[in-house]
């Protein structure tokens, strides 16, 4: 059972790794990547494809099944998401922080 969330935790650490390396390469590629935190319905999607993952992992392999199933709820979020979150809406029409045209 260790073996399998240890396992999970690396998968999720090595994701975690691959945005910080993205994000020193260009700023501003996390807040894309994590666009979908802000989607309701990637998130609900995800959420779903977890529990199911869950209950269906107890059964067959235990307690250990249930991070790969938070991990494969995360990455159905991520697809899911359609990459247009508030603050990439904002920058398209201009406005916000992000997207002020009168920054200069």
């Amino acid at each position: 059972m260790t073996l399998t969330i240890l396992t999970a935790a690396v998968a999720a650490a090595a994701l975690v790794c691959r945005l910080a390396v993205l994000e020193l390469r260009a700023p501003g590629t996390a807040r894309r990547v994590l666009a979908f935190t802000r989607d309701r319905r990637a998130l609900a999607a995800g959420l779903v494809a977890g529990l199911l993952l869950a209950g269906a992992g107890w059964r067959a392999a235990g307690p250990g099944a249930l991070a790969w199933a938070a991990l494969a709820g995360v990455l159905v979020a991520a697809l899911s998401g359609n990459g247009k979150g508030p603050a990439l809406r904002a920058r398209a029409r201009g406005t916000g922080p992000e997207g002020s045209r009168n920054q200069e």
